[in-house]
């Protein structure tokens, strides 16, 4: 099959600015005529994760469709899930342009988009006139100028509890200041609370997830692991953007400030991953995210732990046939264990990666 992205449309995209590219890129996908992943339907790829039956591991990290423009296209891409978000209680148009840069030696991108989008109203509406079956998460997440962000993350909740099928709660992203201390022990444990309180009130109980940064010491996943075995939280997902830059070979795109995202930021993330697999043990849910730019990445990423995989970055570099490959390999992997499902290949490389440094 001739990879049309990698033969002249990558290429193309590249020679405009990022966010121009990124927003022509959504149109094309809301379109719903690009052709789906093959595999996408493969019932050996079928999975339940937080009582929710994915019709495949593979989704759509939040970030790449921030107010649900596109969430139908992504499903028909062959996407098992997509996130939409992240997405405040009132609209905001996040940090000034240029805030998106493309690390091309590194097959990277660094964003300091700052929560741009429409708000809670703009995505619910879209979230009510959905008519493509799939499995659509909410990515929530506090303005700016808040003077209260647990207040804005128990909006969500209430917001899209009967609108979404899964809810993130992101305190990791390094763009609004001060947004990241809600990851120390005690904010974190009052709003975990605050949130398991909204949920109970909510007329639909979703599964909620808490998203993590992967810049984290030791001591800082001990304490995320407590407060979340302590809680009613139905998994996390990690990770979101790292602020390091080690190894980057483009040093001046390198210096800009941002969460760093795609290649580079896979090893770090798949080894708090696994840490985080080995701490929270078997049953709760574990989204795995961060430099997957293969099929073979994605296969480590539920070797270490993850449930489900999600993906974003690696699509700027390896376009829609990444989605294609990373079913074959998986596939391949399972066959090769000699298992059946997604599920029984998983953690059967944590202890390796649970041993490196992140």
């Amino acid at each position: 099959m001739i990879d049309l992205y990698k033969c002249g449309g990558r290429r193309a995209a590249f020679a405009l600015d990022p966010e121009l590219a990124h927003g022509l890129t959504l149109k094309a996908i809301r379109t719903g005529l690009m052709p789906g992943a093959r595999h996408a339907g493969d019932r050996k790829l079928a999975t339940t994760v937080a009582g929710l039956a994915f019709k495949n591991p593979l989704g759509v990290a939040a970030g790449l469709d921030k107010n649900g423009e596109a969430l139908d296209g992504l499903l028909k891409l062959g996407f098992g899930h997509a996130e939409a978000g992240t997405v405040t209680p009132r609209p905001q148009s996040g940090n000034p342009k240029p805030r998106l840069f493309r690390l091309v030696k590194d097959e990277a991108v660094i964003n300091r988009m700052g929560f741009n989008n429409a708000g809670h109203d703009a995505l619910a509406a879209r979230l009510e006139g959905r008519s493509h079956p799939g499995i659509i998460g909410v990515n929530i997440g506090a303005n700016k100028t808040s003077e209260d962000r647990v207040a804005d993350y128990v909006a969500g909740i209430a917001r899209f509890s009967g609108l979404a099928d899964y809810l993130t709660v992101n305190i990791s992203s390094p763009n609004t200041p001060g947004l990241r201390d809600l990851q120390a022990r005690a904010q974190l444990a009052g709003l975990l609370g605050e949130i398991a309180e909204a949920r109970e009130k909510a007329h639909r109980k979703l599964p909620v997830f808490l998203k993590i940064a992967p810049d984290l010491t030791e001591e800082g996943v001990d304490d995320i692991v407590a407060e979340i075995l302590n809680s009613a939280l139905d998994g996390v997902i990690v990770s979101n953007t790292t602020l390091s830059r080690a190894g980057l070979r483009e040093e001046k795109l390198g210096g800009e400030a941002g969460g760093l995202s795609g290649a580079p930021l896979f090893d770090r993330s798949t080894a708090l991953l696994a840490r985080m697999r080995e701490r929270l043990g078997p049953d709760l849910a574990i989204i795995g995210v961060g430099g997957v730019n293969s099929g073979a990445r994605a296969v480590e990423k539920i070797r270490a732990g993850a449930d489900l995989v999600q993906i974003y970055s690696g699509m700027t570099y390896e376009g829609p046939q990444l989605i294609e490959d990373s079913f074959r390999a998986i596939l391949s992997a399972m066959s090769e264990a000699g298992v059946g499902s997604p599920r029984q290949l998983r953690d059967s490389g944590v202890s390796e990666w649970a041993s490196k440094p992140f």
